[in-house]
């Protein structure tokens, strides 16, 4: 009777104060939100998956947010670390185009658009086993958008209709078909084996690159999951002769992208590799710095030989990419966290050409180039309410050479070779405003015990880079002479949000937000008089998630 007593005990799981989280999702940001405090350390420097955002609240640290189901590890057997994920249900409706973005394969077109996800992970003797995915529904129905930059039988019903208007060798379909459609994508999936820091997984968990809020630029989850390879360490505290010399973070990782059933008819072409890099450090002597680097290489699947796989770590890639075979990016990033005060501050600066030597980069460091900047301030208002205000400012324009000494058009996520660009399946890789344009974001968040409240606005050019084009190309004697015909055809979007999170129960919670858009100049058709025109969409989206 002991020993049966005994083993029963043993079944019932033992609840333990560790958390891994979903990129960008509404726990994760808190968390974050607790790190802005000092009330949390930060799992990652740069690189960051579901398997690495990996939190612990130390016991007696107390949080606004304590009396809520915020992720629990279960452990059985006194072995088994166990992860219960969701159900999480998303909803939208976007009422005249599409909205939404940093959502995985989810599609949010015009009208109704929906995704379930669910999921379990277990861990024991260094194993890691996620089970994750999502299955998404988008009504897809029809709205206005601009012709498509493609034309031929290589693009018949495909491109031609459905494609992108801007640089014609980017797989970014306006929409995708004409018919409403499912999508199932294997998310957050993988298995892993960990040996302290070091780690090797294969599965298809998104990575988010950088401390970018909403728009990094390399990579994010803005577009569907991509089987994928990696090695590395996580964060690791390097400590030797009795003296801490800092934290350092390292992965890479080989990946298999897909086309989307929107870009062309040739089958020959329809997948790439991707070869990631990322080193981060922590900086011993300015506690809470990170300086970092990432870069990433697309290659064609069936070309793919040991140059491709292993190219990226040589710096100036003179050797088999240097024919710019392949679409290269790199950037630096900068994070400095100072919990005291509350504050951080981060830079993640790239470029997306190749550089065949160091004095090509000294001449012109600028060409190429993008940036996402931000800021993040906490603000302790009382014992139950505390603020937060996040300023985020991204450009991918082009650089000034391509405006006075190139004659050829490109934009940041665009190449000529690898012609689908920086995509996955159709939706962008890195920042989820896409190619050739600008954002700027301010939100303020309140949190309280049951949740927060939100109000934001941002503003957006798509993508200058096309209105540049527009001028050099279809009125070439004006712009050589600088007169900018296109340039009342500019598009932007103001979009003003009210959104809040609240717990109904300690494990049930439910979401909603609000997004008025008015969008100017939707087809790039602006009114003689230098008016725009104008579409205004609504975005009404909701969320409910069961923690176990």
């Amino acid at each position: 009777m002991k020993k049966f007593c005994f083993l029963f005990l043993l079944l019932i799981p033992a609840a333990i104060a560790v958390s891994q989280e979903a990129l960008v999702s509404q726990t994760e940001q808190y968390y974050d939100f607790l790190a802005l405090q000092g009330k949390v350390e930060r799992p990652t420097l740069n690189y960051r998956t579901l398997s690495d955002s990996i939190w612990n609240i130390e016991p007696g640290v107390t949080h606004i947010w304590q009396e809520n189901n915020l992720g629990k590890t279960h452990r059985f057997f006194n072995v088994i670390d166990t992860r219960i994920y969701g159900p999480e249900l998303f909803m939208s409706v976007n009422t005249a185009a599409p909205y939404g973005q940093n959502d995985g394969a989810l599609w949010q077109g015009k009208g109704f658009n929906s995704s379930l996800t669910a999921g379990v992970r277990f861990e024991a003797y260094g194993i890691e086993a996620t089970f994750k995915p999502q299955i998404s529904f988008s009504q897809n129905l029809s709205f206005d958008y601009m012709k498509p930059n493609y034309s031929g039988a290589n693009y018949t019903d495909k491109a031609e209709m459905y494609g992108y208007y801007g640089v014609s060798s980017i797989d970014a379909p306006q929409r995708f078909g004409d018919e409403p459609f499912f999508t199932f994508d294997w998310g957050d999936s993988e298995i892993r084996y960990s040996w302290k820091t070091l780690t090797v997984g294969f599965g298809t968990q998104p990575i988010w690159l950088g401390p970018a809020q909403i728009n990094p630029i390399i990579h994010s989850n803005n577009a569907a999951s991509y089987p994928k390879l990696d090695i590395g360490l996580r964060k690791q505290s390097i400590d030797f002769l009795g003296i801490h010399w800092g934290d350092i973070e390292t992965r890479a990782w080989w990946g298999y992208l897909s086309e989307s059933d929107y870009f062309d008819n040739d089958s020959s072409n329809d997948h790439n590799l991707i070869t990631g890099f990322s080193i981060a450090y922590g900086v011993p002597f300015l506690p809470g710095l990170t300086i970092g680097l990432n870069r990433i290489m697309l290659s064609k699947w069936d070309n793919m030989d040991a140059s491709d796989i292993f190219t990226l770590l040589w710096p100036f890639m003179d050797t088999g990419a240097g024919s710019d075979e392949s679409d290269q990016r790199a950037s630096i990033v900068l994070d400095y966290l100072l919990p005291a005060a509350g504050l951080n501050i981060y830079l993640e600066w790239g470029r997306n050409d190749f550089s065949p030597s160091l004095d090509y980069v000294l001449r012109y460091p600028f060409h190429t180039a993008g940036y996402t900047i931000g800021i993040k301030k906490s603000l302790n208002i009382s014992d139950r309410f505390k603020g937060e205000i996040l300023l985020e400012v991204t450009s991918l324009e082009c650089s000034q050479d391509y405006d006075r000494l190139i004659s050829w058009s490109s934009t940041f996520y665009a190449h000529h070779i690898i012609t689908q660009g920086h995509t996955n399946r159709g939706q962008w890789l890195g920042a989820g405003i896409g190619t050739g344009g600008n954002s700027q974001y301010i939100g303020f968040k309140l949190y309280y015990p049951k949740g927060y409240g939100q109000i934001f606005f941002q503003r957006r050019n798509p993508d200058l880079d096309y209105t540049m084009f527009i001028d050099s190309k279809a009125y070439p004697e004006d712009f050589k002479n600088n007169i900018f015909v296109a340039e009342r055809n500019i598009r932007l979007l103001l979009d003003f949000g009210i959104s809040g999170l609240y717990y109904i129960t300690e494990n049930l919670s439910v979401f909603g937000q609000f997004v008025f858009e008015d969008e100017h100049n939707p087809l790039y058709n602006g009114k003689s008089n230098g008016d725009s025109t104008h579409r205004f969409n609504c975005s009404f989206s909701a969320r409910v998630k069961y923690s176990f």
